[in-house]
């Protein structure tokens, strides 16, 4: 799966429009990054970039941000409205997808070494990046802002992360760490500004105060009327969407607007969200409603209906759930292709993709054609005794086949570690040992993938069986196809798997993979018969 994390270096400078674009090209300009977003203020003199990439990307990219601030910005002659104590003030690493939070402290550290040694310049670490407590909260760090920071850099307890413990005025400092993804939200009421406020502090974490705490953890709240919209809102910060998500915050704040006889009308993602945060809403009205939706793109669409989210402009989730717009269509060329071009690379002069990818993507096939003749069944009057077996049925021949999927590209790209394994050097007994070693791995590797892939289409057995036996009788025949399909993907990973194990020393691995994978082929043709008896006998 791939990595993404987010960077959101904030600068001192919000009104040169010369040296904010600068700093923004020197971003897009680095290789795996992705920069979304840019948002100046003049007011503040500060301007905030946010861009995803890589682990290693990122790093770059605040880098080379890092490189252009330090060249074009001069702290001795800054003003503005907004707290501040360095040319790149902040540089928060955020994970988004498929990443730790111990991953981005990583970042962090890397981009505070690199950019000390290159630039010359005292970084801070501060959020889920420190380790002590007095020097945590970017708060502390930036007590007295670039005008204290002369004397609190030379202190023993203040010392930099990073780089040198003195006075750079060009720069000032810098605090980078790591830390959530914050999710900026809004909730519309049609109230007052006093009355926004008062659910505002019913729900933000630190409520009233020590003796009246709110109701949700990481959140932060005010309320305010916005004369654009005529109309309050319950404005948040959700620090942590994993633990408060917008969906509670929403319905938290419309459940206190009931009390006090007020209307919630929608509410506002400012910025961007992460896919997951979407999602999490829509299992949350799916459960809820008792509704039956699995294509992601519905999902979407009913937590934009259930929150509102275009209530005040419109929601397109190409440019606002994070994901969307880094989608790299050639992570997976080949599944990404159309048909005829699958078909015919196959055929050409070339060894890839070849019998691997086309087991995967037959299995495949087989369960879609398990889920299409669920599909065909669900929702119909003539077989509505039939809809409570098929929405439990139709979820899990949808997942395995949106599973096999990937794997089409993944055989293909099973030999890369074992190719490059053996270019590496083999001059001393020692290299010899190496590269041989790095071979089997390799190889472990290449028997993994097809193994998967009979693993996954393995899961589809019991379900296709009970399909046969409940699914609509017409879509007989495509039922058929796809219990063939299934069984031929198996079949041909099979093969697979026991042509790369031929060449793997372990005996032991090769024994436990043999008996699993020779098992799992029988229970294919078993099943397979099973499942077209089933069907003959209707």
């Amino acid at each position: 799966m791939k990595k993404i994390v987010e960077c959101v270096p904030n600068f001192s400078e919000g009104r040169d429009p010369a040296i904010i674009e600068a700093i923004a090209q020197s971003i897009r300009d680095t290789p795996g990054c992705t920069l979304l977003d840019v948002d100046p203020g003049k007011s503040t003199n500060r301007t905030v970039y946010t861009f995803v990439g890589s682990p290693e990307a990122v790093v770059d990219g605040a880098l080379a941000a890092a490189r252009t601030g330090y060249e074009l910005i001069d702290m001795t002659r800054h003003e503005g409205a907004h707290p501040r104590m360095g040319a790149m003030d902040v540089c928060p690493f955020v994970p988004v997808a498929n990443v730790t939070m111990d991953e981005c402290v990583e970042c962090a550290k890397a981009f505070g070494a690199r950019a000390a040694e290159e630039l010359g310049i005292p970084l801070f670490l501060y959020e889920e990046a420190s380790t002590v407590e007095y020097r945590k909260s970017l708060k502390q760090i930036r007590a007295g802002e670039y005008e204290g920071m002369k004397d609190r850099i030379v202190m023993t307890e203040w010392k930099p992360d990073f780089g040198p413990a003195e006075f750079v005025p060009r720069w000032g400092a810098t605090a980078t760490g790591a830390r959530f993804f914050l999710v900026a939200y809004n909730v519309n009421v049609l109230g007052t500004k006093e009355q926004a406020h008062r659910i505002a502090l019913n729900i933000r974490e630190q409520g009233r105060g020590p003796e009246e705490p709110g109701r949700l953890k990481e959140v932060k709240g005010i309320g305010w009327y916005v004369d654009e919209y005529d109309m309050a809102q319950v404005s948040m910060n959700l620090d942590n969407y994993t633990i408060t998500p917008p969906h509670v915050a929403f319905e938290e704040c419309a459940k206190d607007a009931r009390e006090l006889n007020l209307a919630v009308a929608g509410s506002e993602i400012v910025g961007l969200i992460p896919l997951e945060a979407m999602l999490m809403a829509a299992d949350y009205y799916i459960e809820k409603e008792n509704l039956f939706i699995l294509d992601e793109k519905q999902k979407i669409r009913l937590v934009i209906e259930r929150l509102g989210l275009n209530s005040v402009s419109a929601f397109v989730p190409e440019k606002r759930i994070i994901e969307y717009m880094i989608e790299d269509e050639n992570s997976e060329p080949l599944a990404s292709m159309s048909v005829r071009g699958f078909i015919e690379l196959t055929g050409a002069r070339t060894s890839a993709p070849g019998g691997g990818s086309a087991s995967a993507l037959i299995a495949g096939l087989g369960a879609a054609l398990g889920a299409m003749v669920g599909w065909m069944t669900y929702g119909k009057r003539k077989f509505e005794e039939h809809d409570a077996t098929m929405r439990r049925l139709i979820p899990p021949l949808d997942e395995a086949m949106r599973r096999l999927i990937p794997m089409i590209d993944a055989d293909t790209n099973a030999f890369n570690d074992y190719m490059d394994a053996i270019g590496m050097p083999k001059n001393t007994d020692e290299e010899k040992a190496a590269r041989s070693a790095a071979m089997q791995e390799g190889l472990k590797k290449a028997v993994d993938v097809p193994l998967t892939t009979m693993r996954i289409a393995d899961t589809c057995w019991d379900t296709m069986a009970e399909m046969a036996a409940h699914g609509n009788i017409n879509s007989k025949s495509d039922l058929e196809v796809g219990a063939k399909a299934l069984e031929t993907g198996t079949w041909g990973a099979y093969k697979n798997v026991m042509i790369n194990l031929g060449s793997i020393k372990d005996e032991d691995f090769t024994l436990r993979i043999t008996g699993e994978a020779e098992a799992l082929l029988a229970r294919a043709k078993e099943k397979c018969i099973e499942v077209l008896g089933v069907l003959d006998g209707r």
